[in-house]
């Protein structure tokens, strides 16, 4: 097991990062109307048959918006199951839309620097596919 993996994660950072885009992330959360549409615009859920992970809305509402609901009081296990939905199941193509002006890539960027802050993302050299 690699050090950074031992490390322990530093909620009280996560929840300053968490409060200074709190604004965003309570529309995100209080206006997401779960309408699909932004999912039609996802050449990631398209090629992946319709599975709602690949969804935009899924992905930031299952990893960022979880994260604000836990208020940043996270565990390194749950930091590494949101790495795949945000780094796994988004190439971040700024594609998504969003009839209500929800800014999804933004979002799915901000939760990965979250990870990124933790030490968790994507290894090249662990093997793991990014999409």
């Amino acid at each position: 097991m690699a050090d950074q993996e031992k490390k322990p994660v530093d909620t009280a950072a996560i929840a300053g990062m968490l409060k200074k885009k709190e604004p965003e992330m309570k529309r995100i959360l209080n206006y997401c109307v779960h309408c699909s549409i932004c999912a039609e615009s996802c050449f990631l859920y398209m090629a992946h048959n319709g599975d709602p992970q690949y969804m935009p809305s899924f992905k930031v509402i299952n990893s960022l918006g979880k994260l604000y609901k836990k208020k940043g009081n996270v565990d390194r296990k749950f930091l590494e199951g949101i790495k795949g939905l945000v780094w796994g199941n988004c190439a971040l193509c700024h594609r998504c839309y969003c009839p209500i002006g929800i800014d999804i890539p933004r979002m799915i960027d901000f939760t990965r620097s979250i990870c990124r802050s933790e030490g968790v993302y994507p290894q090249q050299d662990g093997g793991e596919s990014w999409l």
